[in-house]
């Protein structure tokens, strides 16, 4: 988890510092609905690197967005959920869905 110190001081740009790419949006995008495996968001995301994914899953959890939940059973399985941090980003994100929404049936 960043430090406070290590946030910019805008608000919106330590929004857009956790969450501002494409690939994070995404990934939360698909996390509001329920929790994921690995390879299901992998193929459920067009265009991502199993790199990028890696790293951008570990971001989100060392941010405290997304929770990894390892169950002991063989083979593993391994889960990513929104954490309760992550659940507070809903609104933001049905907010950009709404307008992604009305600008595609008002301007296009």
């Amino acid at each position: 988890m960043l430090k406070r110190e290590e946030l910019p001081d805008c608000p919106v740009a330590t929004t857009v510092q956790l969450i501002g790419n494409k690939w994070k949006l995404l990934i939360l995008r698909n996390l509001l609905a329920r929790p994921w495996r690995f390879n299901e968001l992998r193929k459920s995301l067009d265009g991502i690197s199993q790199k990028v994914l890696t790293e951008s899953l570990r971001s989100m959890e060392s941010d405290g967005i997304i929770v990894r939940t390892v169950y002991a059973e063989v083979p593993p399985r391994v889960e990513y959920s929104l954490s309760e941090l992550g659940e507070t980003l809903r609104p933001i994100l049905d907010a950009m869905q709404a307008w992604g929404q009305e600008y595609k049936e008002n301007n296009i």
